[in-house]
């Protein structure tokens, strides 16, 4: 089966042979389209509307094309599928149908079956190739993972970056491998029962290597200011463009490389004053497209902590975003773990145990209420009719790793049987787990911030870097601050590659199968009660001890399911004389029971049970 996306934006292979080339350039009366190696030059045609466009019969796959402005300015495509000389070479005119898929069969899963793994292509692997992530698959299969979500992929400047400077939003980063290098890595990882998800930033593009100012500053609107300058036009004059532009992206990921969905980075940072915010119209379009298929899931990220985008019908599908990262039970959790009160972490540092109780019970914390960090204004939205898969949750990601001034792991700075125990009620939970590669055997090795922009914007970077860390008391000192690691710097890259090799150690590995029978619980006992789950849970914490409690559903039957318990210990001392929770025990770690049945927690002890409706 082949699979391609129809598109307005770039190059596209016509029947019979060339390409028709288009570029939507409204700011500028004439376009010259250069092909090949040895570029020949081909005046396009511009309409009423400011497109240029072509066709050119010579042209083939794996021709390079650039276009040439007015002022003499090469730039590439906008669209471009394949930039393999970087943002600033010539594009690459690509046959969207040469891979040939092998899993065409493939409808992806249901979301309360995702677990998800974020990974970095780049520091994944030694070789940071898509065909080297590809060979590191099978093992997260087996460990019960279902679901990848890749840093962004579009190309970026240099020859690293996280990937949120992006600049060519089509074209999959050279550094990693081709575009069907790409494919390859998501068919296999379907033929192994794993969803593959992608990162993509539609709040701005990347400070080097975009030329849209150049011929389309319509793709800007002055009216908003971002901290990356103009925001995209999404609401202005020539906005319907735009939007088509970001609506295609979302579509070409899905449908032309299979992608089971999107993660939609920041999306507080976009500004539209539409009636229909773009966010909606992008989840429509690909509910209304591949959607009807196969299972398509959009995962946002929104500071804002606005439920109203994660509404559901009353069948309880998603009217937009599938889910949500949850920032919320992230801080609870790395306050309790570490103690750590810093910044955003302030507003968790009352009862950490009960704020952790409070998002594991209910997704975000912050529904409403005041926030401290944010000068007392309330943040958030009610989220009490939300099933608690809304919330994707984890105890670390790429942010809450690499923004940190050394990039340490959670496991180097917080007390390893409070970080176990809160990743044990977190799988148990009905929230859909995410885990930041290399947490499955407890990687040693940090995730620093990491970039390779021009010598000029290189210098601005590590200098703003080391500027920002200046409020905190620890970087005060000048001294302290040159420690901090440049992003510029390739030995910066280098160590934040995993070291899987860690996984022979017997620590590390000792982790990783508990996790994994962990996960394999998740899967046959919890999972199928997932699919119905409605509402907020309940919880009660005093002093270190913590209870909550779930209703789920029992969809086969069309009735209330099981209770699902959860008792854990994070205080100082052992505690004595506790009265076990209903059901029947599932998962028990550090705990003991008196011969009167009464239990024993020891710190980082948890005990979860499945009771059954009507029972005891």
């Amino acid at each position: 089966m082949k699979q391609a996306h129809d598109m307005p934006f770039g190059a596209s292979l016509l029947e019979g042979g060339g390409v028709r080339f288009a570029l939507w350039a409204p700011a500028v009366e004439e376009v010259v389209l250069e092909h090949g190696a040895a570029p020949s030059s081909h005046p396009m045609r511009r309409d009423a509307g400011g497109w240029h466009r072509l066709e050119l019969r010579e042209a083939r796959p794996g021709d390079a094309y650039r276009f040439r402005l007015p002022d003499g300015l090469r730039v590439p495509d906008p669209a471009s599928r394949f930039n393999p000389d970087d943002v600033h070479g010539a594009s690459r005119v690509v046959d969207p149908g040469a891979h040939a898929w092998q899993h065409e069969d493939w409808r992806g899963r249901p979301w309360e079956e995702a677990v998800l793994y974020e990974l970095h292509v780049g520091t994944f692997t030694a070789e940071g190739t898509f065909a080297a992530a590809q060979a590191r698959l099978p093992a997260l299969a087996q460990l019960g993972i279902t679901a990848i979500e890749l840093m962004p992929l579009a190309d970026f400047p240099g020859r690293r970056n996280w990937g949120y400077d992006g600049a060519l939003l089509f074209a999959p980063d050279a550094s990693y491998g081709t575009p069907e290098e790409l494919k390859a890595l998501i068919d296999a990882a379907h033929g192994l029962g794993l969803m593959v998800l992608i990162d993509v930033v539609y709040n701005h593009f990347g400070p080097e290597g975009n030329y849209l100012h150049a011929y389309c500053p319509q793709f800007f609107n002055p009216k908003h200011q971002t901290p990356w300058g103009a925001a995209i036009n999404y609401d202005g004059e020539g906005a319907r463009t735009v939007r088509d532009f970001f609506i295609h992206n979302a579509l070409y990921w899905v449908e032309e490389f299979r992608f089971d969905g999107l993660r939609m980075d920041a999306i507080h940072a976009i500004r539209d004053d539409s009636a229909q915010h773009i966010v909606h119209e992008i989840c429509h379009a690909l509910r209304a497209g591949p959607g009807q298929e196969r299972h398509v899931h959009v995962v946002l990220e929104n500071d804002a902590n606005q439920a109203s985008f994660l509404a559901r019908d009353p069948r309880g599908l998603p009217l937009c975003g599938t889910a949500q990262w949850n920032d919320d039970l992230h801080h609870a959790a790395h306050v309790l773990a570490t103690g750590e009160t810093d910044g955003y972490y302030a507003d968790f540092a009352d009862d950490p145990v009960a704020q952790f109780g409070r998002a594991l019970a209910q997704g975000f914390v912050y529904q409403g209420q005041p926030s401290a960090f944010r000068g007392g204004k309330r943040h958030g939205e009610d989220a009490s009719r939300l099933p608690l898969g809304a919330f994707v949750s984890y105890l670390q990601t790429h942010d809450q790793v690499g923004n940190r001034a050394f990039g340490e792991r959670i496991q180097a700075i917080g007390e390893p049987a409070l970080i176990r125990a809160a990743w044990t009620c977190l799988v148990f939970s009905p929230h859909v787990p995410m885990f930041f590669m290399g947490e499955e055997f407890e990687a040693s090795t940090p995730f620093q911030y990491f970039c390779d922009f021009g010598p000029e914007l290189a210098a601005a970077v590590s200098k703003g870097r080391r500027e920002e860390f200046g409020r905190f008391k620890a970087f005060v000192d000048e001294a302290a601050r040159a420690r901090i690691p440049d992003p510029n710097a390739e030995s910066t890259f280098l160590a934040s590659k995993l070291r899987w090799e860690e996984c022979d150690d017997p620590l590390h590995e000792a982790w990783r199968v508990q996790l994994g029978e962990m996960l394999a619980l998740r899967r046959q006992r919890l999972v199928p009660l997932f699919a119905g789950q409605r509402g907020a849970g309940r919880f009660e914490a005093q002093g270190g001890l913590l209870r909550v409690e779930w209703t789920l559903a029992d969809t086969t039957r069309g009735l209330d399911g099981p209770h699902l318990h959860l008792l854990a210990h994070f205080g100082e001392a052992p505690v004595d004389g506790i009265a076990p929770p209903p059901g029947e025990p599932l998962y028990i770690n550090a705990v003991e029971r008196d011969d009167g049945g009464a239990l024993r927690l020891a710190r980082g002890a948890v005990f979860v049970t499945l009771q059954e409706p009507g029972l005891a």
